[in-house]
């Protein structure tokens, strides 16, 4: 047992009565049992409370055993403590890949996909997308396997913590592919937004950067392509003439290499390599994603909110992703462009700012959950078709609820 410590970026210190490491599936299950409250820490990289407990916080960084590759299926089984950034040349040793990844690989894989936690390509869908299968403890200390087809499957992969600890994921795999990574300056919004689809189809991965300093201009703009890169001089782009990190002057080294050049897809997709802290400092994060239709609504609202939002802001990014059928999923049922806002550490000024920006999106923006979000429990209910039936089936799962807390309370879940 230990202090069970703050998240990674120190806006909330946990509350759990102690933090426990198990070895084994069966002392996870003996654990759940024994407690009356408790939840699952990954790599902390949650900005909000939805892995907090007052009971029992488990993290699975011990628990035991490799990943297991079934390569005639070209599905690899993994342990639920590992992260991307293990598992990823693990699996390039072995001639496979992943279709996609988040900008961080040190976040942990259990965690990301029941999160909803995404990458970025119009083809590509959330992480989530990629789990052919989910074991867990459930709520009742019995172990559930849940795989792509069963009923269940659906309501079990971004599950919020709410039906168990994840002991291990199936996800798909592809034979390992090279990528570049270019990085241009110099857009403007008025140019992007009109020629948005064109933009996005440019890479196998598209994201828009902009510190909201000045509302006209995208500050960068990173293609990540497995063909030739694009030519964006139609909107006014052009290759940065040297690495580049997203805030601006910042240095470049923590991030994955650039200016064009080829290397494999685990050092290219995500944004940041794993060997380094990706952080500029101490921050806070919230992202919203909306419908693909009502992208360019969403990021003019964001535009017309500048003169509030830019004192806050370290750097917004835009990315796009393919739709899914996940329940809980924030791109569930509609391809989704996500605008995602990296703050300075000011708690309480973000806190008042988040209803003003939600209130000028499209009533049909959902939260990440595992970032910070002002909307209440009832307006997201009403953003997910499906959500009566996660309500029931996380009844089924955790009776008892053990693994329910503050969040979930706000969530109404």
């Amino acid at each position: 047992m230990s202090d069970p410590g703050t998240n990674w970026a120190g806006n909330v210190a946990y509350r759990a009565e102690r933090l426990v490491r198990p070895t084994t599936v069966e002392e996870i299950a003996g654990i759940v049992t024994a407690s009356a409250s408790v939840r699952v820490v990954g790599s902390r990289h949650s900005f909000s409370d939805i892995a907090d407990t007052t009971g029992t916080m488990i993290s699975l960084a011990d628990l035991g055993g490799e990943p297991e590759l079934d390569a005639a299926r070209g599905v690899v089984r993994v342990p639920g403590g590992w992260r991307y950034g293990d598992l990823a040349p693990w699996l390039q040793e072995r001639g496979r890949a992943l279709s996609n990844l988040a900008s961080l690989p040190h976040i942990s894989i259990a965690g990301a996909v029941a999160t909803g936690t995404h990458g970025s390509g119009e083809r590509l869908g959330s992480l989530a997308t990629q789990v052919r299968a989910v074991e867990s403890i459930d709520g009742t200390g019995a172990p559930v396997r849940v795989e792509r087809g069963d009923p269940d499957f659906a309501g079990s992969v971004v599950s919020l913590g709410a039906l168990g600890v994840v002991t291990a994921v199936e996800l798909d795999t592809e034979p390992a592919y090279e990528l570049s990574q270019t990085v241009y300056e110099g857009a403007h919004w008025d140019d992007v937004l009109a020629r948005f689809d064109e933009v996005q189809r440019g890479g196998d991965s598209v994201s828009l950067f902009t510190t909201w300093r000045d509302r006209d201009l995208v500050d960068q703009i990173w293609v990540k392509c497995r063909r030739d890169a694009p030519d964006l001089s139609v909107v006014g782009a052009r290759p940065a003439d040297g690495p580049r990190h997203p805030l601006p002057g910042i240095d470049p080294a923590p991030c994955t290499p650039q200016q064009g050049s080829r290397g494999p897809w685990f050092e290219r997709v995500p944004h940041f390599r794993m060997a380094f802290t990706p952080s500029a400092g101490e921050e806070l994060q919230t992202e919203y994603l909306v419908p693909r239709s009502d992208a360019v609504a969403a990021i003019d609202a964001v535009r017309a909110l500048t003169p509030v939002i830019a004192p806050l802001l370290q750097v917004c990014e835009v990315r796009t992703m393919a739709g899914d059928d996940l329940w809980l999923s924030p791109a569930s049922g509609t391809d989704a462009v996500g605008i995602h806002f990296t703050w300075r550490l000011d708690v309480a000024g973000v806190s008042a700012l988040l209803p003003t920006i939600e209130a000028a999106l499209p009533a049909t923006m959902r939260p990440h959950w595992g970032k910070l979000f002002a909307l209440s429990g009832a307006d997201l209910a009403a953003r997910y078709p499906h959500w009566d039936d996660a309500v029931a089936l996380r009844e089924r799962r955790d009776p008892d609820r053990r693994f329910h807390n503050a969040a979930m309370a706000r969530f109404g879940l």
